[in-house]
This record gives C-alpha cells, sequence and structure tokens, in this order.
C-alpha cells in the first residue's frame, strides 16, 4: 500500500492482506541497502495469523520516494511520522540490522507507541570497514560482494536454502544492486556512528533479540552489553544461521515472531 510521509509516497507491503490499523500492528524495518521484499515470509505469517503488517520501504529504497536519510534518529522519527499516516497509534516493532537500530531508537524516542520490540542480528554497536564504507561510496561492485560474503553463515556459501532453487547469495547481492546512488552509503555510515546502547535504557518495551550463531556482521557475543542495557530483554540464537536470518532461517525466526508477538 501506498502511504503519504512528509508530503511523499511511502511504501508499505502488508503480508498479502488489507491493512487494518484496528487489528495489532507489527512494523518490519529493513536493513541497509534494502527493502520490504527481506519480511516477505515473516510478513505474510504474521498477516495471516491476525495482525496488521506494515513492512515499509525506507525513504530513497524500494518503492519510496527519496532522498534516503542519513541518520538512525532522522529515521526512527520517518517510522514514527509513518505510524501518523497508517491511523496508527500504538504499535509493536521489528527491525533487523540497520532496521533493528531504527526499530530501538523509535522505541526510545516513543515508549509510549511501542508495545514490543523484536531485533534481528543487532549488536551494540556495527562498526563498519572504512573500505566498505568508501566502496559503497564510490558506488563499487566490490560493496556489495563484501556484506553479501560476511552476511551469510557457511550454508549459504554452499548453496543451501529453505526451499528449492534458492540462491541465497544471489538474491542479496542483486537486492543491494537495485539499491540508489549512494544508498547503501548512507545507510552504512549511519550504521557506523550509531551507539545503540547509549539509547537502550530509555526502552520500556519488552524485548526480543534474534541472533545467528554463524553471524560475522553482528556476532551475537556484541549483543550482550545491549541486551543488559535493556530494561526486558531476551535472546533467541538461531544455530547455523548468519546474518540474513529471515532467508537463511524463516522457520526459526517466524517460530520466535509468533511466540513473542
Amino acid at each position: 500500500m501506498d502511504l503519504k510521509v512528509d508530503g511523499k509516497v511511502a511504501y508499505a507491503a502488508t503480508g498479502g492482506r488489507a491493512f487494518e490499523a484496528a487489528s495489532p500492528v507489527i512494523v518490519m524495518v529493513h536493513g541497509a541497502g534494502m527493502d520490504h521484499t527481506v519480511w516477505t515470509l515473516p510478513a505474510r505469517s504474521l498477516a495471516h495469523r491476525g495482525r496488521a503488517v506494515l513492512a515499509p520501504d525506507l525513504p530513497g529504497h524500494g518503492k519510496s520516494a527519496g532522498p534516503a536519510l542519513t541518520d538512525i534518529s532522522a529515521m526512527s522519527a520517518w517510522i514514527l511520522r509513518l505510524l501518523d499516516a497508517a491511523g496508527v497509534k500504538e504499535a509493536a516493532l521489528l527491525g533487523h540490522s540497520m532496521g533493528s537500530f531504527i526499530a530501538l531508537d523509535a522505541a526510545a524516542r516513543a515508549p509510549g507507541r511501542v508495545r514490543r520490540l523484536a531485533l534481528l542480528g543487532v549488536a551494540g554497536r556495527m562498526p563498519v570497514h572504512p573500505d566498505l564504507l568508501q566502496a559503497a561510496a564510490a558506488d563499487r561492485p566490490e560493496a556489495a560482494d563484501l556484506i553479501v560474503s560476511w552476511a551469510h553463515g557457511p550454508a549459504g556459501h554452499l548453496g543451501h536454502g529453505p526451499a528449492p532453487g534458492l540462491w541465497l547469495m544471489g538474491g542479496a547481492r542483486r537486492l543491494l544492486e537495485r539499491a540508489g546512488e549512494g544508498v547503501l552509503a548512507a545507510d552504512l555510515a549511519a550504521c557506523d556512528a550509531y551507539d545503540a546502547i547509549a539509547v537502550a535504557a530509555r526502552v520500556v518495551a519488552p524485548t526480543l533479540l534474534i541472533l545467528g550463531s554463524e553471524d560475522r556482521m553482528t556476532p551475537p557475543g556484541r549483543a550482550t552489553p545491549l541486551a543488559a542495557a535493556l530494561r526486558q530483554a531476551e535472546t533467541v540464537l538461531v544455530p547455523g544461521a548468519g546474518h540474513m536470518l529471515t532467508s537463511e532461517a524463516p522457520d526459526a525466526v517466524i517460530d520466535a515472531l509468533l511466540r513473542f508477538f
């Protein structure tokens, strides 16, 4: 569905069902250089189980008008304005990677509007190597190659996928290649600059962390300080999964989300 935020088109997928703001709402926020398609399986599962799903494309991503925003705080404020545009007073937030920072920041910014919070592939800090930042700033293809390689666990590198014919690494690379000029660079710089632990104490919503045991981008041990800083946090570790949890281990992610939400 199309919404208007700040006078511009903001696209949000609804999981294959009409959006009803009166139902329990779950907003799903994608990661750097990506779009709503990373949530296809969780969105459909939750939407067909009585939840109202909004999986937006952030500004400048996917089908949403640009320009891309350049810091996590601006992105989280945009998510709250998206809720206003959809007529939603209260929602649960679900984020992956950069999206987990955005969801966390929104929960800290507006604690009365966020009833639950789920963070996938998250850490207290997400430092980005200078070489990757430079490659992304120059729109060089190796930026996507580096991310895709580091984002997948061993099974993804060997061609294993949850469905026959699904090429995890190829699909992720194509998704990043679709990002507009400068979008990936802006997203990575925003991740590099953000300190999640500094805002975690302001989050009052019960929080679920879903982590991949083989995640090399946000290794699960780096989430420990963040979990400790949150008031109500529990952690689910997905064996064998890397950073791309929704494609590498969709069943485990969906099971955890259904229980939590």
